[in-house]
């Protein structure tokens, strides 16, 4: 009966999620419908892109053939006529009709030079008998030559231009007048046929249906192609991506192509390798981190167990005992307040609080608290100096950096247990160093020393650390905008650094 009671209560609570969930569940359907309809692929966009290009250079080649070139042609013609106007005006009395003669026939003109009047003094015609200009000037001259100068006289150029058409024969034409030396003595007249010969006309037409069949297949082909050129490394990049976010570190970007592929599978490959290195140093934070926590807690516990049942009545070991529990649980504390202020830094959350002071007296203080290690543990730790100067930063977070990096050294030192902390007086700044002899460290894990995710597995300890304290130096330093790193050779030690600059004078 408990079972089934216990069966029973399960359920209501099962089923009073599924309301507050089905909310939710809606939008995110919603969404990914959206999704799908508003995606298209990229070989897609560029594909029709092209076409519509494609299209539209057609449409305007047709816009040309079709509906500008009369236009186009008749105003080509009144430039060529004008400048055979402007020759014959220009030429002397003695070379003119030559110069006319030799005009018309290589420009199909008739050309023909009157006075005010009308009287024709000279003429050539290169249209044959489709000229109108000259059938009208034989056959009624004087009127023609009235209504020229007519217009010609409401006209604001030097020159005018009138279209003429033969219902008989279908033949247009363009008729051209100006004055030919400036004043009223003379008149020169030029007829040319002001539309392209109909045959050539018929065959650039037949021959841009052509050419439009043929481009229209070879940008479908050319476009298709390019999209898929275009496409190809992005897919790659897509699919490797969804490898790697499936928990595949060893997936590889390959975007080959063309130079933004392949910066940006570049760029990925880097954020995988960071990605995977995070992914592994934060288990061996959470190995190290458990085990960092597991012995003060076997500790604590074993000792409180040892007080009850065997130093309950006995003070002197009861307070042994109970001493330890406190050293661990003050492990324990420490522990969790360098989480909480890695946290805080890295999060942007910590304040600096910047006072000017003495390096010198910073560092002597500093080596104070070493006094004891040094007594009694044999350690050879020493300052040397430079000349004071006066620094400026948050005075509590520069003794963490120091203590860390001097503890660090202490850690890792030889057996020669040689440690110094140097200071070194360089243009603006001054520069402190803390050089131990240990083992050293590791080219390739040079670059991980300051991540907080990172413990050296080759060097034990010889003082327990929670294993966060380069990484909250480097935190601090960042904050400060101070420069720091490392030096390591293997087998001869390693020099922690930073670099303050010095205090602004006031």
């Amino acid at each position: 009966m408990k079972r089934s009671s216990d069966n029973t209560s399960a359920q209501p609570m099962q089923t009073a999620d599924m309301p507050a969930q089905m909310p939710q569940l809606k939008q995110k359907m919603q969404k990914q419908r959206k999704l799908r309809k508003s995606r298209l692929a990229l070989r897609y966009y560029v594909f029709f892109c092209f076409m519509i290009f494609a299209v539209m250079i057609l449409l305007l080649i047709w816009l040309f053939q079709y509906v500008f070139l009369d236009r186009y042609y008749e105003s080509a013609k009144i430039r060529d006529i004008s400048k055979v106007a402007d020759k014959v005006a220009d030429a002397d009395e003695d070379s003119r009709g030559e110069l006319i003669v030799k005009q018309s026939l290589e420009n199909n003109l008739c050309i023909i030079v009157t006075d005010e009047s009308g009287n024709s003094g000279m003429s050539a015609n290169g249209l044959g008998d489709y000229s109108m200009l000259d059938k009208d000037v034989r056959e009624n001259h004087s009127r023609w030559i009235f209504e020229l100068k007519a217009k010609f006289a409401k006209q604001s150029n030097d020159y005018f231009t009138e279209d003429i058409e033969d219902e008989n024969t279908d033949y247009k034409g363009i008729i051209y007048c100006r004055k030919l030396n400036g004043g009223d003595a003379a008149y020169i007249f030029i007829e040319s046929s002001a539309a392209p010969m109909d045959s050539t006309v018929k065959i650039i037409r037949e021959q841009l249906i052509y050419i439009t069949v043929i481009l229209i297949n070879l940008a479908f082909l050319v476009t298709l192609l390019i999209s898929k050129w275009l496409s190809k490394p992005i897919t790659s990049i897509t699919n490797t991506a969804k490898q790697f976010a499936a928990g595949d570190y060893d997936a590889d970007f390959k975007g080959e192509g063309y130079k933004e592929v392949e910066e940006l599978s570049s760029v990925l490959n880097n954020a995988k390798t960071e990605i995977k290195k995070v992914s592994d140093l934060r288990k061996d934070l959470v190995a190290n981190i458990s085990h960092d926590l597991r012995t003060p807690l076997t500790m604590v516990k074993a000792y409180a167990e040892m007080i009850r049942d065997l130093s309950g009545d006995n003070p002197q070991k009861r307070g042994e005992h109970v001493q330890i529990i406190i050293d661990e649980a003050d492990r324990l504390s420490s522990l969790v307040d360098n989480l909480l202020e890695l946290s805080k830094l890295e999060s942007g959350n910590m304040e600096l609080e910047l006072t000017e002071f003495s390096i010198v007296d910073k560092l002597k203080d500093c080596m104070t608290r070493y006094t004891l290690l040094i007594e009694q543990n044999g350690y050879d730790i020493k300052y040397e100096p430079d000349e004071d100067r006066i620094i400026s930063a948050d005075i509590q977070k520069l003794d963490q950096v120091i203590y860390n990096f001097i503890n660090n050294a202490i850690n890792y030192t030889g057996d020669e247990k040689v440690i110094r902390i140097r200071q070194i007086n360089k243009p603006g700044c001054v520069r402190i160093e803390v050089v131990d002899n240990g083992k050293g460290i590791s080219k390739e894990m040079l670059p991980l020393v300051f991540d907080r995710y990172y413990r050296d597995a080759k060097v034990k300890r010889a003082v327990v650390g929670t294993g966060l304290g380069l990484s909250i130096c480097k935190e601090i330093l960042k904050k400060h905008g101070f420069a720091f790193g490392v030096s390591s050779k293997e087998n001869v030690g390693s020099t922690f650094w930073f670099e303050i600059p010095y205090a602004k004078k006031k």
